[in-house]
């Protein structure tokens, strides 16, 4: 009988056989999960001020972090990250991005973006939202 075991850093290998269930489910339904990873850096010489990081799968980006140093901030340099995931996105036959972030973190950058919300979790954290949001690149004017 099995248990329910927390795992504080799981290799490879096991993050490997977890997943492989879901992974064998959505195969079999026509959806294989093959994700490629997009990373993007800010960096100048071997300093590293932030970056976009996220995967295309099923014809959409989905930004997972975007992350400017202080420095850099106010200088266009996140719509710079945005503009060239959508280059990758377009490249790619995506239909859109998708991302998540917070009310006390930047949900009206991604609307001057063209971002929609499309979910909200409220008081996550407590007093804030998580907020959802999708671009569509597939309409017209766009890829």
């Amino acid at each position: 009988m099995p248990i329910i075991a927390q795992i504080d850093t799981p290799t490879d290998e096991e993050r490997a056989a977890i997943t492989a269930p879901l992974g064998k489910h959505s195969r079999d339904q026509g959806f294989v999960w093959d994700p490629a990873k997009v990373i993007l850096a800010l960096r100048e010489g071997e300093t590293i001020h932030g970056g976009l990081i996220g995967f295309i799968q099923w014809d959409w980006l989905h930004v997972e972090i975007l992350g400017v140093g202080a420095a850099l901030r106010g200088q266009g340099w996140g719509r710079r990250l945005i503009e060239a995931a959508e280059g990758l996105a377009g490249n790619h036959a995506c239909r859109g991005l998708w991302l998540s972030t917070f009310t006390f973190q930047a949900p009206a950058f991604y609307e001057r973006m063209g971002f929609t919300r499309c979910g909200e979790i409220p008081d996550h954290p407590a007093g804030q939202s998580r907020l959802f949001y999708m671009k569509r690149l597939d309409t017209v004017g766009h890829a």
